[in-house]
């Protein structure tokens, strides 16, 4: 995410994972699509991680690591970036953000 964030002005505030998705809280530069920030992330990861782990490949349907969709909201400055970002790090951990902040974010 480092190399990512370095050559592509992609900031990458919070990162929660859950058993079979990612939550991904970024920040980047205005002139880039959601779709092309979307598209950077999910190639760059997708070769490294099969770069590295080539069996990861064989195991997978059709041997792509990322579904094609995603789902994006923004958050702006007069949304509430603190919530969004202790929804993020609660990824995995439901049962603990329902207890402190409610089910009201479980659709979000």
């Amino acid at each position: 995410m480092n190399r990512i964030s370095d050559r592509y002005e992609i900031g990458f505030i919070e990162i929660g994972v859950d058993e079979d998705h990612v939550h991904l809280l970024i920040q980047g530069v205005p002139t880039q699509s959601v779709e092309q920030k979307v598209r950077i992330i999910k190639s760059i990861t997708a070769k490294h991680i099969f770069s590295k782990h080539p069996e990861v490949k064989k195991i997978l349907w059709g041997g792509s690591f990322w579904t094609s969709g995603y789902y994006a909201n923004t958050v702006g400055q007069y949304g509430n970036e603190t919530v969004i970002q202790r929804y993020v790090q609660s990824q995995g951990k439901e049962k603990e953000y329902e207890k402190i902040y409610g089910k009201q974010l479980k659709l979000f």
